[in-house]
């Protein structure tokens, strides 16, 4: 069904509409027309009320899930009540303040995204996410640890205090010091390098440098910074925080779809994937229930903006996803101040 635009509804049907979804989005339980008749100030009776709601539930925008338990919106409900009807309230002093606290905190990028994405998380009620480039740290130093006569685990120290390690094979009949000779040569070429950096001048220079190493050195140099390099260095980081969240007091009513919602947020290619279709423009995108499929089953609801550097590129993409009667006026401004948070974290 084609969602008629708002100017098509009386005034009577908007006040009425906007108040089931209003209190729906407050509640989590359908509306009643004595309720509305209660906090409207419309001067209709409950009577009235019900022809009103009768109307918008024939145009596809409310529904009643029992006979006699009142009216909630549709996802078309939804959708019409988003762009047409919704008035954004912009963050307090106090959420923007524990939004800019967790992004400012010290060490690692993706632990401060982390932070932001939970304090995100915990202001909106809701689970975050974000979506960055992965990120090549400045590199420190270098090393190996035996693991096997033929294998060993390459320790990366960046300039930031991260650590990442990989598991290398080792060329074959290797002797033990060759490893300390690779990491030493690897620590003092590369200091200050990132990977891709480093990969490129190792094909440049390490050929006149094999004097100085043997070829079992020299083969280990270039496979430890290529098991590096071809280990992610372009994957996108995909940050969950508040899982926990998404159990409240409403949705636990309904535990078939928080389980699903849950097994749904264990796909991370998929959500990456979702999230990166929200690359695309300025605006803020909010995917409602069955508009993205990954969360049809679930009937969750999703919420990104595009993080943008200081020129223009597209850095990354922060949201939320909860349940469809998320607080859509509250949260959408939270995740527009968190991707301009983030924006000034990844410039």
């Amino acid at each position: 069904m084609t969602t008629p635009p708002i100017r098509e509804l009386t005034d009577r049907a908007r006040d009425v509409f906007r108040m089931v979804v209003e209190s729906y989005l407050d509640t989590g339980a359908p509306v009643g027309s004595r309720t509305i008749a209660q906090i409207s100030g419309l001067n209709l009776s409950p009577a009235s009320i019900r022809n009103v709601m009768q109307d918008l539930e024939e145009l596809g925008l409310l529904a009643a899930p029992h006979t006699s338990a009142g009216r909630m919106p549709t996802e078309t409900g939804l959708r019409l009540f988003v762009d047409g009807m919704m008035q954004a309230a912009e963050p307090s002093a106090e959420e923007r303040a524990a939004i800019e606290r967790n992004a400012a905190e010290r060490g690692p990028v993706e632990e401060a995204l982390a932070a932001t994405t939970a304090a995100l998380s915990g202001l909106s009620s809701c689970a975050g996410l974000v979506l960055v480039p992965k990120v090549e740290p400045l590199l420190r130093s270098f090393g190996f640890v035996p693991l096997s006569h033929d294998r060993a685990l390459a320790v990366l120290v960046g300039e930031d205090g991260s650590v990442e390690n990989r598991v290398v094979e080792l060329p074959g009949g290797m002797d033990p010091s060759a490893l300390q000779r690779a990491a030493n040569y690897l620590s003092a070429t590369f200091a200050g390098l990132t990977l891709s950096q480093a990969r490129a001048r190792v094909e440049r220079e390490l050929g006149a440098q094999r004097a100085a190493l043997d070829s079992a050195a020299a083969a280990l140099v270039e496979r430890g910074l290529a098991v590096w390099s071809e280990d992610g260095g372009r994957r996108p980081v995909l940050i969950v925080r508040g899982q926990a969240r998404l159990i409240d007091t409403a949705a636990a009513e309904d535990l078939d779809k928080v389980s699903q919602l849950l097994d749904q947020l264990e796909g991370q290619e998929e959500i990456a994937r979702l999230l990166d279709s929200a690359r695309e423009g300025e605006a803020t995108r909010i995917f409602i229930g069955s508009e993205n499929k990954l969360f049809a089953l679930s009937g969750s609801s999703v919420i990104a903006k595009p993080v943008r550097s200081l020129d223009g590129r597209v850095v990354g993409v922060v949201g939320v996803i909860g349940p469809t009667r998320l607080n859509y006026a509250r949260v959408v401004p939270m995740v527009d101040f968190t991707a301009a948070t983030m924006a000034r974290l990844l410039a």
